[in-house]
């Protein structure tokens, strides 16, 4: 089947779909993005991921092409017909293209950004293999930045932390800067140590988990502890667990950093209780 895309107000068949090559996001890397789950056909933390979109948005001077009552139909209309039961929806907002290539970017007023949306179908999202076995992650240098918090489309270091993790033969890996974590490469990065999480705490250093803050809140009314500070990649390595957060991974427990075995080198009871409460709760709250 062909997928149906979204491209500045037009649905149109994939191969169809077109962007400028003065696009500022091609050249530039200009453009913001969110993504959202779908299970069971319905949408998982639309609000959150558009009051994120708009932060990021006004971070960059850029302004909504849509409201986000708009958005939200955009999101269903996309979903309904590409018969998504399970899957994501990828936003991105770009600054557009305007002009020949120019370091200094137009008035945000007269400029029309692009808006940019498909689907992908993952079927057994929920049900995920990886949750059961676990994850392990390498730590790398964080090189990415400074303004980590805002959602942009500047993932090449990212994706380079991935293939290095590939290389090493781990599934991902964890950022180190001044010889803390800061988070993995696509998700927020947690340890557990007795009935304590520990995260890092909201800045600009990391992007601010839509994921996160359910999870989180979640496990405060699980009567677990958190506390948000830096912790090291050695402090890790002798947590009784320790998982990630992201909007397509939900809770994804890490068993191994760097070689080293989490816990007990398998995933932990907080972890595969956090991810169930986390499914449970968004799904009565699905869009």
């Amino acid at each position: 089947m062909t997928r149906t895309v979204y491209v500045n107000g037009e649905y149109l068949p994939e191969h169809e779909a077109k962007v400028s090559i003065f696009d500022r996001a091609f050249l530039m890397a200009d453009g913001v993005y969110e993504v959202t789950s779908v299970l069971d056909g319905k949408l998982i933390d639309f609000d959150g991921h558009a009051k994120r979109l708009q932060r990021s948005l006004d971070e960059l001077d850029m302004k909504s092409p849509v409201t986000m009552d708009e958005l939200l139909e955009i999101h269903r209309e996309l979903v309904r017909v590409n018969e998504i039961d399970e899957g994501l929806v990828y936003l991105q907002v770009t600054r557009g293209a305007p002009a020949d290539r120019d370091f200094v970017f137009p008035d945000p007023e007269t400029t029309e950004p692009t808006l940019v949306l498909f689907t992908q179908s993952k079927p057994g999202l929920a049900d995920s293999p990886a949750a059961k076995r676990g994850m392990k992650v390498i730590s790398i240098e964080d090189q990415r930045w400074g303004r980590r918090d805002i959602k942009t489309v500047q993932l090449l270091y990212p994706s380079m932390g991935k293939m290095m993790a590939k290389k090493a033969g781990a599934d991902d890996a964890w950022m180190v800067e001044d010889g803390f974590v800061t988070e993995g490469t696509s998700n927020n990065a947690y340890i557990i140590k007795g009935n304590t999480i520990i995260t890092r705490a909201l800045s600009n250093d990391i992007l601010h988990g839509i994921t996160r803050a359910a999870v989180l809140r979640f496990a405060r009314e699980a009567q677990m502890q958190v506390e948000e500070r830096n912790y090291t990649i050695d402090e890790a390595k002798e947590a009784d667990e320790a998982f990630i957060t992201s909007a397509s991974t939900f809770v994804m427990p890490v068993i191994e950093i760097d070689g080293t075995p989490v816990g007990e080198g398998t995933p932990g009871p907080r972890a595969a209780r956090l991810r169930e409460i986390y499914l449970e709760e968004s799904r009565k709250a699905a869009i």
